[in-house]
């Protein structure tokens, strides 16, 4: 039995077959609706143009030779085929869909920027919505008629644009030539920021004999000083590669089956794996798989081959932003502020060990390789320092978390607050 649609003020209609959202959403509204606004198809091409001209300016020149064609010759079929839709009286949209196409084919032939034309699709819309609710509010259409039509005029600038990208990625691609370059391309619209569409990324994953998997990992690259001659990586041929941009990563499709013994596949190369993610996060597996790389370099985690981002969750949380570190700092270590720099550093790595080991003497005691007394002795001053601080879980835990990310930046807390750099001021 054949879906239908209710419709404003009128019988119930049935929906074509094969149609898009916003075919559904055109059928729905009345086809008294098509025989009036019929005679501003051609003013409201216009307009979509001009505020498309006005709005992205590498299309505010006078679109001449046959990149102009294509786009008058798609915004006024865009008009007509909106407008033929209303009330069931539109045919297939194969032949709109295959413009569309050509239009994103068109625009990268002609060096342009897949971001302007979305941009100028998203301008048109705005200008289609402006001049139809102006048409409602002249002919008193029903609130619910107008509500209608704008949603299936988001609805179509959404679908034609999607066609439009199909058709600029499948230009790329074949512009692309071979498929190393094809892959190399994949990786770069994965690692885009902001993402790259859906569609987009289908599209040139087709083009690159690529799978699309359901969790990757993006393990970033850095080449070790000391090599004089670095070899490729050692893995398998679905696995994505960049070695020559500024940030060399790789991005495998099989994380359970790639990041077994990686460390023996990347001589020369010091590595960290980000996060496994899905591929629509891959920017984001990249971005914490080069922090952790940062964190290396700084001495703050182990030199190691291959280092784990998820081995390290929580200190990069608790370096996530120096400012905040800080501010915390001033805030929860402010009894220090009174001491010398000795003193600050030897009461702070105290509280801390003091902290993690439950305030047991003898723990301490090893864990700082003094002697049980002089523990007790530094506790008591903390204990002058902090008052009923220390008895708070709270305020624990945040002096805990404050004095352990010092720790791990070789750092002493509080930095600006120190009676030697008061005493300079």
């Amino acid at each position: 039995m054949t879906r239908t649609a209710t419709n404003p003020g009128r019988d119930l209609v049935p929906r074509p077959r094969g149609a898009g959202q916003a075919q559904l959403l055109w059928c729905s509204l009345p086809a008294e609706v098509a025989r009036r606004f019929r005679p501003h198809a051609d003013p409201l091409a216009r307009r979509i143009l001009e505020e498309i001209q006005e709005a992205v300016p590498e299309y505010g020149k006078p679109l001449d030779g046959e990149f102009g064609k294509v786009i008058v010759r798609a915004i006024e079929q865009a008009v007509v085929s909106c407008i033929d839709s209303i009330g069931g009286l539109g045919s297939p949209p194969d032949d709109w869909v295959r413009l569309f196409v050509e239009v994103g084919k068109r625009v990268h032939r002609d060096g342009g920027s897949l971001n302007t034309l979305q941009a100028a699709y998203r301008a048109g819309g705005r200008a289609a919505l402006r001049y139809v609710a102006k048409f409602g509010q002249a002919h008193r259409l029903p609130p619910a008629v107008l509500c209608i039509g704008a949603e299936a005029i988001f609805a179509y600038v959404d679908e034609i644009s999607s066609h439009s990208v199909e058709g600029y990625t499948l230009a790329q691609a074949t512009a692309t030539g071979t498929l190393e370059r094809r892959r190399r391309r994949l990786l770069e619209l994965l690692l885009a920021t902001p993402p790259s569409s859906p569609s987009t990324i289908a599209t040139m994953a087709k083009a690159a004999q690529w799978e699309m998997p359901e969790w990757i990992c993006v393990v970033a690259l850095d080449p070790r000083a000391e090599q004089h001659q670095i070899p490729a990586p050692r893995v398998p041929d679905d696995v994505l590669l960049d070695l020559e941009g500024n940030e060399p990563c790789l991005l495998t499709p099989n994380p359970g089956r790639d990041l077994r013994g990686l460390d023996g596949r990347l001589p020369g190369w010091r590595a960290a794996v980000g996060p496994r993610v899905h591929p629509a996060d891959a920017a984001n597996s990249l971005r914490w798989a080069r922090s952790t790389l940062d964190l290396v370099s700084r001495g703050v985690l182990e030199d190691r081959p291959v280092t784990r981002t998820s081995d390290h969750l929580a200190t990069h949380w608790l370096l996530l932003d120096r400012f905040l570190l800080d501010e915390v700092s001033n805030k929860v270590l402010a009894p220090f502020s009174g001491l010398t720099v000795k003193q600050q550093i030897r009461l702070a790595e105290t509280l801390l060990a003091w902290l993690e080991h439950n305030g047991s003497t003898p723990d301490i005691a090893q864990a700082l390789g003094i002697h049980p007394q002089t523990v007790r002795y530094r506790v008591s001053q903390l204990s002058d320092l902090f008052g009923d601080r220390l008895a708070d879980p709270a305020q624990r835990l945040e002096i805990q978390m404050t004095l352990r990310a010092h720790q791990l930046l070789g750092t002493r807390p509080p930095e600006e607050s120190t009676s030697d750099d008061q005493s300079q001021r």
